[in-house]
C-alpha cells in the first residue's frame, strides 16, 4: 500500500474539479490546470466536490509507485490552482543586485556583463530591495525549474558564501588558507 497515495485530497471552496474523459481538469482563483490520469489503472472518486480519492483498479509493483505519484500531482495541482507556490532568492556578494524591466530580470552578479533573464510564463519574478527576488506561479514544478535556473547563474562559493540562494540554506563554509 502506498502511504501517500491512500490519504485523500481535500479541495478548497474556490476550487472546481471535473474529470472529462481521463483529463482532470482543476480551476482555481490563480488558474486552470489539466492533468491526464490512467483509468485503466486508477479509480478516481470525487465526492460532492469536496474530497478526491485515488485507488488502483490491481495493486502490483508498477501501480504502487504510480499511485502515490499521481496522488502528490493532483493535490500540487489544487493547491497550486487555490493558493500558488513561491519561493524567496538572496543576492549575497558586494555589487549583486536584481531589477525587472518588464519580462526580463536584470541581474549583475559580478561578471563583467549584466545576465537578463527571460521570465517564463506562467512565472511572477518581484524585487524586493535589490538582493531579494520572489518567484511566485501556480505550478509547483515549474516555479522550482525557474528558481533552480536562476541559482546555476552564480553558484554558491564556499569561502564566503557569495552567489544565488534560497532563503534560509544552509551553506557549508570551508576553512581559508592559513599561514
Amino acid at each position: 500500500m502506498s502511504k501517500i497515495g491512500k490519504i485523500n485530497i481535500s479541495i478548497p471552496e474556490k476550487v472546481k474539479v471535473a474529470l472529462a474523459g481521463s483529463n482532470l481538469n482543476i480551476e482555481g482563483p490563480l488558474g486552470k490546470k489539466t492533468l491526464n490520469i490512467d483509468l485503466n489503472l486508477f479509480n478516481l472518486d470525487i465526492k460532492d466536490g469536496k474530497v478526491i480519492s485515488i485507488k488502483p483498479k490491481k495493486i502490483n509493483q508498477n501501480t504502487k509507485r504510480l499511485w502515490g505519484m499521481n496522488r502528490s500531482l493532483i493535490n500540487n495541482a489544487v493547491i497550486g490552482s487555490s493558493q500558488g507556490y513561491g519561493k524567496i532568492l538572496e543576492l549575497v556578494g558586494v555589487g549583486y543586485r536584481a531589477a525587472l524591466k518588464g519580462n526580463i530580470l536584470n541581474l549583475q552578479l559580478g561578471y563583467s556583463h549584466d545576465i537578463n533573464f527571460q521570465i517564463p510564463e506562467g512565472i511572477k519574478i518581484t524585487v524586493e530591495k535589490q538582493t531579494i527576488i520572489k518567484v511566485n506561479g501556480q505550478d509547483k514544478q515549474q516555479v522550482g525549474a525557474v528558481v533552480s535556473k536562476l541559482k546555476t547563474l552564480r553558484k554558491i562559493e564556499p569561502y564566503k558564501g557569495k552567489g544565488v540562494r534560497e532563503k534560509g540554506q544552509y551553506i557549508l563554509k570551508k576553512e581559508g588558507k592559513k599561514k
